[in-house]
């Protein structure tokens, strides 16, 4: 495997689940038990109901770009081959927005609305990226 330069995600006690269901190539997200919400980024207290706790629910996967920004210059060192690329703010079909790179298209014939599902990255023996190309 070719080594990796770019930032890593730093799980925490809510994201654990979240970031395992990566390595199984699944997208997984909070469901609240009493009003069935889905919510992301994990939190222990469901933001429609205010209920603590939750299950964790595979997901579809699927969802639109709800926006996005296209980089013109690097903010980290191992981005710079990337230049430009889009990340975008995409809405799952299932209602929470997760923020992820958009890949496989040119960012100047991205749009708002566009159809996105999700894909796996395996950047390292331990760390698996969510993100999203065009249907």
């Amino acid at each position: 495997m070719v080594e990796y330069h770019k930032p890593l995600p730093v799980p925490n006690e809510d994201s654990v689940p979240f970031w395992e269901a990566a390595k199984r190539h699944e997208l997984s997200l909070q469901q609240c038990k009493a009003c069935s919400a889905f919510r992301f980024p994990p939190v222990p207290l469901c933001p429609e109901c205010n209920v603590m706790g939750g299950d964790w629910t595979r997901v579809k996967g699927q969802g639109k770009i709800y926006s996005f920004v296209v980089f013109h210059r690097a903010f980290h060192k191992g981005f710079e081959d990337k230049l430009p690329y889009a990340v975008a703010l995409v809405e799952l079909d299932e209602g929470p927005r997760v923020m992820s790179n958009i890949i496989g298209v040119p960012p100047d014939q991205l749009k708002c609305d566009m159809r996105v599902e999700a894909f796996y990255d395996d950047v390292t023996p331990e760390v698996t990226l969510p993100q999203f190309r065009l249907v």
